[in-house]
């Protein structure tokens, strides 16, 4: 009984001391009188300002903090783009304090943007970067990510659908920062536009990432839910009638969706997304081409039907896991589909002439031409993060990622009634690619430094094959145009960098080293094809803040473009009745110099930024014709010498209006080529004045209605042996939002032409001493669309103010 009775008075006064207590309410915004999610409510002790506990609001606004002691206490409540809030005074003796509503007010800073234009910023600038946020560009609604590329000051897309950076064709794409080993064009154009969240132009790459892409590095970044629970998006989309009439054979589809889910709760995060995407596009050609061969001229001048049929559906999803505040896991995996089917039915009306000008032979002719191309597409990456108690990190990163390409392409010469020429084309080009990367990351002092290294492989396994039929005769495989192409490529990297801020100054700098090694093998050519080089890839950045708003950029690296098999493979491919492709085993890479300054303003209604830029390039590739027969051109592609790049590049975001917005982009260089191709039998001396220009602009009409114009405008460009014209295509979208912005409807015109004949056509010139062919490639003008969007959840207050536009990665 004595020792019950001395535990006891030992245990009740510990049990006094351990009491506790609870605080809670409710956070409210004050000029809505609505709920605000996500806040951050901190708990400091009154007597030193120590931090003790926090918490964050729920869907409703509620708090709670538990297991605070007695003592005096004051609250501090924070949220992006309110004013905090000092609730100071508590007492706490034991009992559970509620503190009921605690009503926040909007910055004064971001209370016209929240009010009148809903909208988040639309631009960032960084040391290394351009981001631009993707909602902001409506036309792009229910289309790729390309729609939604095009936009960006520094990017242009040709009738071709090309894509090209600063006037390059050869970047980066990362995708959630993860790089896409396959052909960058067809993995852009199966990722839809509603899943885009940012769309970042890193111009500036450092050391850490890779060294390929001399036009800079685009990384997309998809969707995710931005709060604990479950969150979707659905967007379903469909095209109206078509208003422009070539004669083809076929009526064009146009519809799709797309749905994405995500679910956060604790240490997991897993997002989920598939889309469907049918887009036929209907054209036109007109050409006119001659040659000299043999002293002969032949004239053969074309009209017809070029029209496609497009579709693509695909999946991806991610689960993140973070079981403690030191580890984190990621493994995603994507996988899709995608057909294309183009079909040229052109009519040819050939005259042949000798040296005295005199007619020794006409013929006229019908060229049926359907190429097919298809794949499937899987990636595949598992992401391990462990960070150590110094706050250092340590990441390993695989990805591995098969791209399954097969085609075919038909060709039908028609005489009269006879189908003088049949041939068939098929071919079946796998790819293999593997990323092994391990970084490390540590703080000493004020400065960041980074180290890692990298393996990186990819392999093609190409079969091509090339059959002939004459007057319905048997088909017979042609020895010329058929083989297989084997390549792999294996790269070692190793990198090093440093970051930091001193006062006003942000910068960046470091070293990457690669040991590159290629190896080509054509079965029809007893021959390897081997390079293999060690380079070095220095990069520096730096960011001033000048004050009153204005920063100054300067940034220099070097880069690398690799070869890529299509440019690589020495095997023709008839791709319709006037032309072969082909490509050179023996093609060097293009090595870059870029070195780059620009200043960036902030203002009250918007930002500006603009940047100089010079590119030194060696090795440049080009595209060139010869001639291979009467009526037959052969495209290959070269290395030609050097070549320089000149260019100034702008942006800005404006609000002139509390109901108006607009966003410029504009990019101006000047390009000049020398050397030779074709194995030194032609120089080349050729330079130009390029420029590009893309327009948004968006007018509120009312709370719940709103309209946006853009216009996306290439001007024309030099090539090595002629000239691309001018590209022009405007849009137009009106839209209305219902039930409190959870439904969207969108009505989009796009390719606004009305009969003018000045939009979505492109018309490619190229010339030489033996040859000249100009076509002009009509595409389809004044498309319908009608678009529909839902959002599960409300739209809160958070989603509509500026944040970070960054965010744990997703594949």
């Amino acid at each position: 009984m004595n020792k019950l009775f001395y535990l006891c008075l030992f245990i009740f006064p510990l049990q006094i001391l351990a009491q506790t207590s609870s605080i809670e309410g409710i956070i409210i915004d004050k000029t809505s009188n609505t709920p605000l999610e996500f806040t951050s409510v901190s708990i400091y002790n009154s007597v030193d300002s120590t931090l003790l506990n926090g918490a964050v609001a729920d869907l409703n606004g509620k708090f709670i903090i538990k297991g605070i002691k007695k003592g005096s206490y004051y609250l501090k409540v924070q949220f992006l783009g309110y004013d905090s809030k000092i609730i100071s005074a508590i007492n706490l003796t034991g009992k559970n304090l509620d503190l009921g509503k605690i009503y926040l007010n909007p910055d004064a800073r971001f209370l016209n943007e929240v009010k009148i234009t809903g909208q988040q910023t639309q631009s960032f600038n960084k040391i290394d970067k351009q981001i631009y946020k993707a909602d902001q560009f409506a036309a792009a609604k229910g289309g790729t990510a390309i729609d939604a590329l095009k936009n960006l000051p520094s990017v242009a897309v040709n009738g071709a659908g090309e894509i090209s950076v600063r006037g390059s064709t050869g970047f980066l794409v990362l995708i959630n920062g993860k790089p896409v080993q396959g052909d960058a064009q067809t993995i852009l154009s199966q990722l839809p536009a509603n899943t885009l969240e940012n769309i970042e132009f890193i111009n500036a790459p450092s050391a850490k990432y890779d060294a390929d892409g001399k036009g800079g590095i685009l990384n997309i970044t998809t969707k995710k839910g931005a709060s604990d629970g479950v969150s979707m998006i659905a967007n379903i989309q469909s095209g109206l009638l078509s208003t422009t009439d070539f004669g083809n054979k076929e009526n064009q589809q146009r519809y799709g969706g797309d749905i994405t889910f995500n679910y956060r709760k604790e240490e997991w995060d897993i997002s989920a997304s598939a889309n469907y995407l049918r887009n036929d596009n209907a054209g036109f050609r007109e050409g006119d081409v001659f040659t000299i061969n043999n002293n002969l001229k032949t004239t053969f001048p074309s009209n017809g039907e070029r029209s496609f049929n497009k579709y693509n559906y695909g999946g991806r999803f991610n689960i993140g896991f973070n079981p403690n505040k030191n580890d984190a896991f990621s493994l995603g995996f994507f996988a899709g589909y995608k057909f294309q089917d183009r079909l040229a039915d052109i009519y040819y009306n050939n005259t042949k002439t000798n040296s005295s000008g005199q007619v020794v032979g006409r013929k006229q002719y019908f060229n049926s031409n359907l190429q097919n191309k298809q794949g499937d597409f899987v990636l595949g990456n598992i992401d391990y993060t462990h960070t150590f108690n110094n706050k250092s990190t340590l990441t390993f990163s695989t990805l591995y990622e098969y791209d399954k390409l097969y085609g075919s392409t038909k060709n039908r010469n028609i005489e009269g009634a006879d189908t003088a020429q049949n041939t068939l084309s098929t071919y079946e080009n796998p790819l293999n690619g593997l990323r092994v990367k391990l970084d490390y990351s540590v703080n000493v002092g004020a400065v960041k430094l980074e180290f890692g290294y990298q393996y990186r492989m990819d392999k093609q396994d190409g079969d091509f094959i090339y059959r002939e039929s004459y007057f319905g005769g048997p088909f017979t495989t042609i020895p010329l145009f058929t083989g297989n192409v084997k390549s792999r490529n294996d790269i070692h990297s190793l990198y090093g960098q440093f970051s930091g801020k001193a006062k006003k100054l942000e910068y960046v700098g470091g070293l990457r080293y690669e040991n590159a090694k290629r190896d080509l093998t054509v079965s029809n050519i007893n021959n390897d094809f081997k390079l293999n080089y060690n380079n070095l890839f220095p990069s520096a950045s730096i960011l001033y803040d000048l004050e009153k708003g204005y920063k100054l950029k300067v940034g220099v690296s070097r880069r690398v473009q690799r070869n890529n098999n299509f440019e690589l493979n020495p095997i023709q491919e008839r791709e319709h009745s006037e032309t072969l492709e082909q490509g050179d085993p023996n093609l060097l890479p293009e090595f870059v110099y870029l070195a780059e300054t620009g200043i960036i303003k902030s203002f009250n209604k918007g930002s500006f930024f603009t940047t100089l830029y010079f590119q030194d390039i060696k090795n440049p590739i080009q595209r060139v014709n010869s001639v291979f027969a009467d009526t037959v051109l052969n495209r290959i592609f070269t290395n030609a010498g050097k070549a320089q790049k000149y260019g100034l590049e702008f942006g800005t975001n404006l609000e002139p209006t509390k109901s108006w917005s607009l966003y410029l982009g504009a990019n101006f260089y000047q390009y000049n080529i020398k050397g030779s191709i074709l194995t030194n039998a032609v120089n080349v001396n050729n330079n130009g004045f390029v420029y590009s220009v893309n327009f948004n602009t968006n007018v509120n009409l009312s709370t719940n209605w709103s309209m946006q114009g853009n216009v996306n405008y290439l001007s024309s460009r030099p090539t090595v042996q002629g000239e691309d014209s001018r590209f022009l295509i405007p849009n137009l979208s009106l839209k209305k939002t219902f039930l409190d912005g959870r439904l969207t409807a969108l009505l989009q015109w796009q390719n606004i032409d009305l009969g003018m004949n000045e939009s979505n056509k492109q018309r490619i010139t190229t010339s030489g001493a033996d040859f000249f062919t100009t076509t002009n490639y009509i595409y389809e003008t004044d498309i319908f669309m009608l678009n529909f969007s839902f959002n599960l959840n409300k739209l809160s207050r958070k989603l509509k103010l500026p944040g970070s536009e960054f965010g744990d990665k997703e594949f």
